[in-house]
């Protein structure tokens, strides 16, 4: 089975990826959001014990993606650190594994809530938002049309032949995108939260992440 799904966002088409990637071939360009990298040593400072593996984890579904798609340009759409202060407890094993994911290629950091100051000692470019071809790149939505956003961590539950999942979705109506949480240990939101409903003014889709493929289903009939 095929682990993308064709989606179109205002006019143009992307591939929407069984990671929770998106990638715009017409532009050679990969799209990744809210990578929330070292949230497990953010928590380990507060007391609360998680494994510390989520960034290499993360970090190495990146690197298939790329592999895959050999993307001319990466954008990290924001929150791809827990917090201010995640870049310096990388470690130097992960700080190589993510320049050599930049080699070669145009790197894009958004800002986002928790890294408002993405640094700019990791490579690539720190921005507010990206513009190309129409389509606006940025953090928190906005509903705009054209519009590719993270920030909510879309998750969908879905109920068929009296069992329930609840999976991490790609959110759109065709003009605006919401993109699930890249990082392993980014949490969800509920695309029946009102949060949705002020994005999207009618009914939208959620592009569900299965098992071995994207699942297409009307935001209406998740739970």
């Amino acid at each position: 089975m095929s682990r993308v799904a064709a989606v179109t966002v205002a006019g143009a088409d992307f591939a929407a990826d069984l990671s929770g990637a998106l990638f715009w071939e017409r532009e050679r360009l990969l799209v990744v959001s809210d990578l929330h990298l070292e949230k497990g040593s953010s928590f380990a400072m507060r007391g609360v014990l998680l494994p510390p593996y989520d960034t290499v984890a993360t970090l190495d579904r990146l690197a298939a993606v790329i592999r895959r798609f050999d993307p001319r340009t990466v954008i990290a759409l924001g929150d791809s650190f827990h917090d201010r202060d995640a870049h310096n407890r990388l470690c130097a094993r992960d700080r190589e594994a993510l320049s050599g994911l930049q080699a070669g290629r145009r790197w894009i950091w958004i800002s986002g809530n928790h890294d408002p100051a993405p640094p700019s000692g990791l490579g690539g470019l720190v921005a507010t938002e990206w513009e190309i071809g129409g389509i606006v790149f940025r953090h928190e939505p906005t509903g705009a049309f054209g519009e590719i956003a993270g920030h909510l961590h879309p998750k969908a539950r879905v109920s068929a032949r009296g069992r329930s999942m609840e999976r991490r979705c790609f959110a759109s109506d065709g003009a605006r995108m919401v993109m699930p949480a890249f990082g392993a240990f980014a949490g969800g939101l509920s695309i029946r939260n009102g949060a949705f409903a002020r994005i999207f003014s009618a009914d939208f889709t959620a592009h569900v992440l299965g098992h071995s493929r994207l699942h297409a289903i009307a935001a209406s009939r998740c739970c």
